[in-house]
């Protein structure tokens, strides 16, 4: 709701008010014991805000959240990364953010370097991923880490088959993209990283507005 009213409205019980949530016990978004939920504050959540983006006509961001952990006995690491944001119909949609997630950090690769065993590679804009437009989406990120010890590592992401959609004939933005030292990894992958092994993802860019000119 917030990105499809006035952003300047704060936050209240009423601006909420006219919405019904219908979800019955024992669905995907109101799930039961002992179903598995780690994905649904990051993944199912953003299949929700596509499926709404999308019923409204908006172009849609990246809608994924990338999740990547790495640890081992001593440490684990979980962060996620961001990706290209939609265009809007009168402006190009952000690079590089979150889409519908709050209280995320830009981990600093000098910090992560200190505390884990890990060197980044490779971070930066995926220039060129997010859809054309006659407002472009944003551009999806690329983020490479060397282990330089032995890691255990899982991936929950998507959009990797299918990139997210445009709106009023504006172009899909590129799937993203996971690798293990150049070998394409599924959407959602477990493993174990060696000294020296570099995983990459690439993140999916945003959907662009409006016919490309």
């Amino acid at each position: 709701m917030r990105v499809l009213t006035d952003p300047d409205i704060p936050p209240s019980a009423g601006a909420y008010r006219p919405l019904e949530v219908i979800a019955p016990e024992g669905c995907l978004l109101n799930a039961t014991p002992p179903a598995a939920v780690v994905s649904g504050n990051v993944e199912t959540s953003s299949r929700v805000a596509d499926v709404v983006l999308r019923a409204f006509g908006w172009a849609v961001g990246q809608g994924t959240m990338n999740n990547v952990t790495l640890g081992s006995e001593e440490v684990v690491y979980y962060e996620t990364i961001g990706g290209g944001q939609g265009a809007c119909p009168d402006a190009d949609g952000p690079s590089g953010v979150h889409v519908a997630m709050s209280n995320t950090l830009n981990t600093p690769i000098e910090a992560l370097e200190l505390e884990f065993p890990l060197r980044m590679t490779a971070y930066g804009l995926r220039r060129g991923s997010g859809g054309r437009g006659k407002f472009n989406g944003g551009d999806g990120v690329i983020r490479e880490v060397e282990a330089l010890a032995p890691l255990h590592y899982s991936l929950i992401t998507e959009r990797r088959r299918h990139g997210p959609p445009g709106a009023e004939g504006g172009e899909p933005g590129e799937p993203g993209r996971n690798s293990l030292d150049g070998d394409e990894l599924p959407a959602k992958a477990i493993g174990e990283l060696d000294a020296g092994q570099r995983l990459r993802i690439e993140t999916p860019g945003g959907g662009g507005f409006g016919e490309p000119q």
